[in-house]
């Protein structure tokens, strides 16, 4: 069969008019695949033998890594696709995947796609909220390694196995697996061997505890090799509106919202990642971004192997490696790397380590996520040669939204151009921080709303569309930002968090770009603390360069200087020895303001137990984001009462309890 040829780049992007020059092929003529698995079979036809997945073994750059070719991605995806259609996986079923980064991960997500829907898992949220989100879902298999790695993965399979109901099977990955050849080119009457269900016998399990019995069977999921490598048993026609994945958004607190990717949604992120990044089947790119997120899975992983890149997956903990970011220059030359693509905290991290290699490769460094400060920009200019190229990606436009191209040079805060085929706005706010149908003008600050082939149709949970999308059907970034004459898109912050003192918006990068010129500065985070009379008051922390030393009371008046609002200038400065990260690499922001609010009500407690001659009790931060204040059994009424009336003052909820 002559499939259509796979995505390539028509020619480089460097304006708004280049992107407008795109839009003049209609998108169903320019777009050759209905389906996330139409992109593998045409990749495959194009480039088969060529190395689609490089899986590091270790960060030693000599260390032998294990190669998939093109050819052997999709019989992988078949024999997957295969194995979940014989476990009864149709086209609306949820298939769970909690892995971590591996080879297999990618059979469970594009041959998940293929048979159902697949809904990748953060491993590092609680048993709680994985439950629930795989009960959302109704998750009938899941992916889970088997072993226990640093996110406890088997253990957290194993219990969440008797927690969802819909949950049929376990597919349990082997955590030290051997290169396997995998079947390619068997015709339909060369079937494999026949499987066990064909045979009437039962799947293959693990041995289980007698706790066990009756609970979802576990299988091995070697077992795909035995399933037909050439096509789909199913004979599935996948239409661009079905489903194919759920990913999950919200962070780490509250309640994790699912957001629904068509195949559209995804095949146009792919097509326009393309188009704008000018990538070509030459390029090579080291991934580390999670498999669960959409930076990784889409833009990191489907964009590139659709244009025939090979994709480096380094180690299976990824940047967390602290070995990897030690080696990376190394690893860059080893593998001949083209494209960096890092969150600001990784390229924070890699300024620091010493270029020991060859990495005239590299042509193009990415990155986004978070804002990236003009300080951090120009030190890694300094340190690498390479310009940083920002881009905007979110989870409900199925990962990428804008993006500055290759030979375009921007300022931090720039994202560049919106994708062709779509349509961005920025509008005014109301007094609630939501966006509004007001358009405003280029130069002015307001949110971002788009409208695109990538914009998910919604979310799993119909109250989650709410303040997602404005009256008029535009998706509401949440993003601050406004657009330049060159029709760029620059970002400000994100509306949720401005810190709202006495009435007076503040936008923290104001504060964040100030203190991240100092010197010995490496991170740095402004956040709001809870003030009983302004609501909130700007504070900062910030952690150092390796060897530098510097005072928090400099810190602040360097900051001071620079900030010209009087509201926005921070009251404090806190230097940390480690700024607390998502799993993607972000500043954790959530766990910032509760340290902030563990101070305030430390300080607090302190006053009033000073005003009543005893001795302060202890303030605690529980986990991440709950304070409280253990009282001693014996803590007299008039001082209890006087606590807790100091505390309520604030606008953060703190526990008052007894030992």
């Amino acid at each position: 069969m002559n499939r259509p040829a796979p995505f390539a780049a028509q020619f480089p992007v460097r304006s708004l008019a280049d992107v407008r020059r795109l839009e003049e092929t209609p998108l169903a003529d320019a777009i050759g695949a209905r389906s996330t698995y139409d992109i593998f079979c045409n990749s495959a036809q194009a480039f088969g033998a060529r190395t689609a997945l490089t899986f590091l073994r270790s960060a030693d750059p000599d260390d032998a890594p294990i190669r998939w070719s093109f050819d052997e991605l999709l019989a992988g995806i078949h024999q997957t696709a295969n194995l979940l259609h014989r476990l009864g996986v149709g086209p609306g079923d949820a298939v769970a995947v909690l892995l971590p980064a591996c080879l297999e991960y990618h059979l469970a997500l594009w041959g998940g796609e293929a048979a159902g829907i697949v809904q990748p898992l953060n491993p590092l949220l609680t048993d709680e909220k994985l439950v629930s989100l795989m009960n959302a879902a109704r998750a009938k298999v899941l992916f889970a390694y088997g072993a226990e790695g640093d996110s406890e993965y088997w253990s957290k399979a194993m219990r969440l196995r008797s927690l969802v109901p819909t949950l049929t099977t376990v597919l349990r990955v082997d955590p030290h697996p051997d290169p396997l050849p995998l079947e390619r080119e068997r015709e339909p009457a060369e079937e494999a061997s026949p499987s066990p269900r064909s045979r009437g016998e039962a799947w293959p399990v693990l041995s289980l505890s007698k706790e066990g019995e009756g609970l979802p069977a576990v299988i091995d999921f070697t077992d795909r090799l035995a399933e037909p490598a050439t096509h789909l048993v199913s004979q599935r026609t996948i239409a661009p509106t079905d489903i194919a994945a759920y990913f999950h958004t919200g962070g780490t607190t509250g309640a994790p919202k699912l957001a629904m990717h068509s195949h559209a949604n995804q095949v146009f992120t792919a097509w326009a990642s393309v188009q704008l990044q000018g990538v070509t089947p030459n390029d090579v790119a080291i991934n580390g971004f999670p498999l669960f997120h959409v930076a990784g899975v889409l833009p990191g992983s489907l964009a590139a192997l659709a244009a025939g890149m090979q994709v480096v997956i380094p180690t299976s903990t990824l940047y967390r490696n602290r070995e990897v970011i030690t080696n990376y220059w190394r690893l860059v030359e080893r593998h001949r790397a083209s494209v960096l693509s890092a969150v600001p905290t990784v390229l924070a991290a890699l300024a620091n380590v010493p270029i020991d290699a060859d990495i005239s490769s590299l042509r193009y460094c990415r990155t986004g996520a978070a804002p990236l400060s003009p300080e951090l920009a120009a030190r890694f200019e300094r340190h690498t040669g390479l310009h940083v190229h920002e881009a905007l990606g979110m989870t409900e436009m199925a990962g990428i939204s804008t993006i500055t191209p290759p030979g375009v040079s921007a300022p931090a805060g720039c994202v560049g151009f919106r994708l062709p085929h779509s349509q961005l706005r920025i509008v005014a706010l109301d007094e609630h921080g939501h966006a509004t149908e007001r358009e405003l003008p280029a130069g002015e600050t307001g949110m971002v709303v788009f409208k695109s082939p990538n914009v998910i149709p919604g979310f799993v949970d119909p109250k989650d569309n709410e303040h997602a999308f404005t009256p008029d059907g535009w998706l509401a970034s949440g993003d601050l930002g406004w657009l330049d004459d060159e029709g760029r898109l620059h970002l400000t912050g994100r509306s949720k968090d401005l810190i709202i003192r006495s009435g007076h918006n503040i936008d923290p990068k104001v504060i964040e770009d100030a203190l991240g010129a100092h010197p010995a500065v490496q991170l740095c985070a402004a956040i709001g603390a809870p003030d009983a009379y302004a609501g909130e008051l700007p504070v900062v922390f910030a952690t150092l360069l390796p060897g530098a030393t510097v005072t928090e009371a400099e810190l602040l008046a360097y900051t001071a200087e620079r900030v010209d609002e009087a509201p926005a200038r921070p009251k404090s400065v806190t230097i940390i020895e480690r700024m607390p990260l998502t799993n993607v690499g972000k500043i954790y922001k959530p766990q910032l303001r509760a340290m902030a609010a563990c101070a305030v009500a430390r300080s607090l407690v302190d006053a009033v137990c000073r005003q009543h001659g005893v001795s302060a009790p202890q303030v605690e931060l529980h986990g991440e984001l709950r304070v409280s204040v253990l009282l001693d059994e014996h803590c007299p009424a008039p001082l209890e009462a006087a606590l807790r009336e100091a505390l309520e003052r604030l606008p953060f909820p703190i526990q008052l309890t007894r030992r």
